[in-house]
């Protein structure tokens, strides 16, 4: 299917459980285009540069900033002098979160979280070595606009806003042929990770559930997502992320009859994690708490520089 509209899948490998990233390439409006670009590593160079010496590669579209998708895009626009696209929300976090003041401010949050020994060292120190694989930042040209229209391969896709998994994530849809490039949004084997870190959507996980609904009117059939296979029906795999949050809800209230830090939640969702996957387990952890805190289904407060939640 992707041969037959135009676009070719570039796979990257990733050095984490969740192995790999897809990035895209097809011929664009001026030239090839690029949708992603991995982490700065040496496996991405390694994949990119026999593409790019082959290619006039003229614009690189950025979906979101998390450093699997955002980090080697500074580096392609070096070697292609290619224009750098992304959503302007998103280009400041990716601009921003990996500096040391950002990541410093983390810490203290993290310091309110119930954690044991020196867990909020540790996660910030995993956090602080992503800094080297998102350098040299891009230098963003345009600003990804909701309705946008982007020519891609042999069909044309129009820009969807979908945050949740991040505040300025974009999909990509074609209406005639009922294509979806899903990117993050849905992914056909696991849950996004839906995280809160203490800055842009307060409430990241309805801006998920309201993205879902956004993209289940569109009743997509063929889904291209970033990682994993593309498959058919992306409304089935909707209806399947809606209530695995929602068995996920239920489960927090039930471990809040009696007061809780997030880290102890967190203990109740997730198990047999290492530090990096610990790291967005307790985003998600957050996200579940806030969700409920705006829904008035619990409590907050700090006690002793802890936040505690609990069911009401």
């Amino acid at each position: 299917m992707l041969t037959e509209i135009g676009v070719t899948q570039v796979t990257v490998p990733l050095p984490f459980r969740l192995n790999h990233v897809n990035c895209f390439l097809a011929e664009g409006a001026n030239g090839w285009t690029i949708i992603d670009a991995g982490l700065n590593t040496e496996v991405s160079r390694d994949i990119w540069r026999p593409i790019i010496e082959k290619h006039d590669v003229k614009d690189i579209i950025i979906t979101h900033y998390h450093p699997d998708h955002f980090g080697y895009a500074g580096t392609l626009q070096q070697l292609t002098n290619a224009e750098v696209w992304m959503t302007e929300v998103d280009e400041k976090t990716g601009l921003d979160c990996w500096e040391q003041e950002s990541i410093a401010k983390m810490k203290q949050h993290y310091d309110t979280f119930g954690f044991p020994d020196d867990l909020s060292a540790v996660l910030t120190s995993d956090e602080n070595s992503f800094n080297a694989k998102v350098k040299p930042y891009p230098t963003v040209n345009h600003h990804l606009i909701e309705g946008m229209k982007i020519p891609f391969g042999n069909y044309e896709y129009e820009v969807i806003f979908t945050p949740g998994h991040s505040d300025g994530l974009i999909s990509l849809f074609n209406k005639e042929n009922s294509i979806l490039f899903s990117t993050d949004h849905i992914l056909p084997r696991i849950s996004p990770n839906i995280s809160y870190w203490f800055r842009g959507i307060r409430n990241p996980l309805e801006a998920f559930f309201q993205s879902l609904e956004k993209i289940k009117v569109l009743d997509a059939d063929f889904v291209i997502p970033s990682h994993g296979k593309p498959f058919r029906g992306a409304n089935q795999r909707i209806d399947e992320l809606l209530a695995h949050h929602q068995e996920r809800l239920e489960k927090v209230c039930e471990v809040l009859k009696q007061p809780r830090t997030i880290y102890e939640v967190n203990g109740h969702l997730f198990q047999n994690l290492n530090i990096h996957e610990t790291r967005f387990a307790v985003g998600e952890t957050l996200a579940h708490l806030e969700y409920l805190y705006f829904k008035n289904q619990c409590t907050k407060s700090m006690h002793n520089g802890t936040w505690y939640y609990e069911g009401v």
